[in-house]
């Protein structure tokens, strides 16, 4: 094709696909010429979120690693045929880079690009890397991280280590609150509770807060609540609200999510690395329930830094349904009702966020230069 382009390699979930957006966002303003393209998963989510925003895409057919003998000859079949097409995508321009941003479609991509002496970069903005991305290490010249004990791991493996925070889209260097609360139909005098299980919904959230839908009629004059309950869990949701004592409004999915975090006073949600980064920068107090499955915990580690700064406060997600909801009633109640709690954590938020990760990374892979495939 005669041109530069820079190759996206990752997704599965938001979590991987959104910063990898932000960073091309940033790519195109600060240079129109580049070509973006994106190496994702045959999961619904990648697809759903790339097509709208008009990025051009390779679904790739990896599947995720499993060492059962059933499953593992499948795995290495995909993990071939991935490295396979994206190799010869690549070979299609005369300059390129590739990007691993973690999940299991990112490895053969990368790979590919390693067999091909193209230059490759890794974002990683989990606080421990997943299993992708430290196989990517061995292939990678620089990457850009959002804490700085990942950082370490790639600085061991022989990367070039930037620590610049969490890519974030364009939308949140401007929000508009009041977007949000227009669209959604909310009232402007009272303050906005959010609640959010990322970008796929939350059972366990979902049910604890329902769960405590009626000992919120004490702060039906003051505040209102708005839940993305996830698209696959939206109807169950807005049932249970039904006879809610609070003003509500029940989404699926809301895509602008820097305006709606901006009308938020507060937010129950996971602390996904994403998250986390959005919160800050978006300056919004929160009740963090990490995802309990993680064997490493990540969602734990990545809510710990909030929590130290005075941003945020922790609730355990933990298997039973109603000491859940008790913990997290004791932490939700004191906080909707302390106005001064909720300003000092804002101003916590606002002293750790770095809103420029996308910027930063973008600027950096086009200093850089790529290797003709």
């Amino acid at each position: 094709m005669g041109s530069r382009c820079v190759f996206f390699a990752g997704g599965g979930t938001g979590g991987h696909i959104y910063p990898a957006m932000a960073v091309a966002e940033q790519l195109r303003r600060l240079d129109s010429s580049v070509h973006v393209h994106f190496f994702c998963s045959n999961r619904r989510i990648d697809v759903d979120i790339l097509k709208p925003a008009g990025y051009e895409y390779t679904v790739l057919p990896a599947r995720g690693l499993s060492v059962r003998p059933d499953t593992l000859l499948a795995f290495v079949r995909g993990y071939m045929e991935s490295r396979r097409i994206a190799q010869k995508v690549i070979a299609d321009f005369d300059s390129a880079v590739v990007v691993g941003v973690g999940g299991f479609v990112a490895a053969p991509a990368c790979h590919a690009a390693r067999r091909a002496r193209v230059p490759v970069k890794l974002i990683n903005v989990d606080i421990v890397p997943g299993r992708a991305n430290k196989l990517i290490a061995r292939w990678a010249d620089e990457a850009f991280v959002q804490f700085e004990q990942a950082g370490r791991y790639f600085a061991a493996k022989g990367a070039a280590v930037r620590c610049v925070g969490c890519p974030l889209r364009a939308g949140f260097a401007d929000p508009q609150a009041g977007r949000a609360r227009q669209s959604l139909g909310l009232d402007p005098g009272k303050k906005m509770l959010l609640v959010t299980g990322a970008s796929s919904g939350a059972a366990s959230i979902n049910e604890a807060v329902c769960t405590l839908l009626e000992r919120l009629g004490p702060f039906a004059d003051t505040w209102q609540v708005v839940h993305l309950a996830g698209r696959t869990n939206e109807q169950t949701v807005a049932k249970r609200y039904e006879r809610a004592p609070i003003a509500y409004k029940v989404l699926g999915y809301y895509e602008a999510m820097w305006d709606l975090l901006a009308a938020a006073e507060m937010v129950i949600g996971r602390s996904g690395a994403v998250s986390v980064a959005e919160y800050a920068v978006a300056g919004v107090p929160a009740i963090c329930m990490p995802y309990p499955h993680h064997r490493d915990r990540q969602q734990y580690l990545n809510a710990a830094g909030l929590v130290e700064a005075g941003a945020a406060v922790i609730v355990d997600d933990v298997p039973d349904a109603k000491d859940r909801a008790e913990w997290l009633w004791e932490e939700l109640e004191s906080l909707l009702k302390d106005d001064g709690k909720r300003a000092d954590m804002r101003r916590a938020c606002k002293a750790i966020a770095k809103p420029d990760a996308a910027r930063k990374i973008a600027e950096a892979i086009l200093q850089g230069r790529g290797h003709t495939p």
